[in-house]
């Protein structure tokens, strides 16, 4: 895989027929899209699939379903959107799918201007999935920098007290509820009340 490629332009295709590896490989590099085939399960599960934006899975294989593969990548904690290719008389097993937290299914054989739309849209639904995962850890990387009782006065200032109510819960003067307060500010790197509360909500 290239490194230089955008993690979010790569689509992941697992079916066992090679005729459907190369026409879906073709129509999605029509579009500036980088396809990763594999014509195997157990090759699938192996490789580094978590450098994928969007995967692409057969529910029918004689190795393994695509159910059960898909099964294995939430038990790895794989949340790259899943989109299924099913053939006739599978979509009670797509619709199942679904609730089981896959991102779509498509009928085969699968209009081409259907299957780039719906790429593409789970593309950018992974782009946001992984900058709202970086947002949380920044956050919760500057929040473990507070002491416990920095953080238990920047919970009562992020619940709307103010510091002569901090103050007086935690029987301290308001002088040193201020200090902690700017102290909770400086090591989140925020410039306001509202930026404290937005970081410990995420």
């Amino acid at each position: 895989m290239d490194q230089d490629t955008e993690p979010s332009r790569r689509v992941a295709l697992l079916d066992d027929n090679p005729a459907v590896r190369e026409s879906v490989s073709m129509l999605l590099k029509s579009v500036g899209l980088e396809t990763v085939a594999f014509h195997s399960p157990a090759v699938f599960l192996a490789s580094a699939i978590e450098d994928t934006g969007c995967i692409l899975l057969d529910i029918r294989m004689p190795e393994m379903s695509g159910l059960e593969v898909h099964r294995r990548l939430r038990e790895r904690g794989i949340e790259t959107p899943v989109i299924f290719l099913t053939g006739h008389g599978d979509v009670s097993m797509a619709v199942r799918s679904m609730r089981e937290g896959a991102f779509d299914f498509l009928e085969k054989p699968m209009e081409d201007q259907q299957l780039i739309d719906r790429v593409l849209e789970a593309l950018t639904h992974d782009t946001e999935r992984r900058a709202s995962a970086a947002r949380r850890s920044d956050s919760a990387s500057r929040i473990s920098r507070l002491t416990a009782r920095e953080r238990e006065i920047a919970e009562l200032i992020a619940d709307g007290q103010s510091s002569r109510e901090v103050a007086a819960v935690l029987s301290l003067s308001v002088r040193t509820v201020e200090g902690y307060r700017s102290r909770i500010m400086a090591k989140l790197e925020v410039d306001s009340l509202a930026q404290v509360v937005r970081a410990l909500m995420q």
